[in-house]
């Protein structure tokens, strides 16, 4: 019985690790290509902390690496909105977090549901909270107003990490 429940929380471990690890990759891509990259600076837990509160959601693990080491970044002109603050803005928490509460109050975003990107494609890339799994990893969806339910959702994504992955090695190639 013991050995089955390590062995359960070992595959946990290496699902969250392959998540996390592509975000590795992720940061390692941006670092490579600053020529095709800008980001910010990245985001202390102060700051993480802030924004998970004003939300009322928890970021998963995946995006949190990215949230620390960028804060907001874009390559090959793929934008991530990130948590970041501006001199205009003040103490204002900017891209997911203003996003996010924006959809809520103006287009009706469910409040479990995190905006991550904005699109000419796809609207609103989110990530739905309230299917978290083992690992406090959250699938990626396309989300737009006009959806007439939750199932009807464009699943884009198991994880944040290997969703931006993905999304970053597309825009270089292209």
């Amino acid at each position: 019985m013991e050995e089955a429940v390590l062995e359960k929380q070992g595959e946990g471990i290496q699902s969250m690790t392959r998540a996390v690890e592509a975000s590795e990759q992720v940061i390692a891509l941006v670092r490579d290509n600053e020529d095709s990259a800008n980001h910010a600076d990245g985001c202390d837990v102060g700051m993480l902390d802030a924004a998970e509160r004003e939300m009322g959601l928890a970021f998963p693990p995946s995006y949190r690496r990215l949230l620390e080491e960028f804060g907001t970044w874009e390559i090959a002109g793929k934008e991530f909105l990130g948590v970041y603050k501006s001199p205009a803005g003040g103490d204002a928490l900017l891209g997911t977090v203003d996003q996010t509460l924006e959809a809520r109050r103006q287009v009706g975003l469910p409040a479990d549901l995190m905006v991550v990107m904005v699109d000419d494609v796809w609207a609103f890339v989110v990530l739905d909270t309230s299917q978290r799994d083992q690992d406090g990893e959250f699938p990626v969806f396309a989300w737009n107003p006009g959806l007439p339910d939750r199932d009807s959702m464009e699943r884009v994504g198991g994880d944040f990490g290997s969703f931006a992955l993905e999304e970053c090695q597309r825009a270089m190639s292209t």
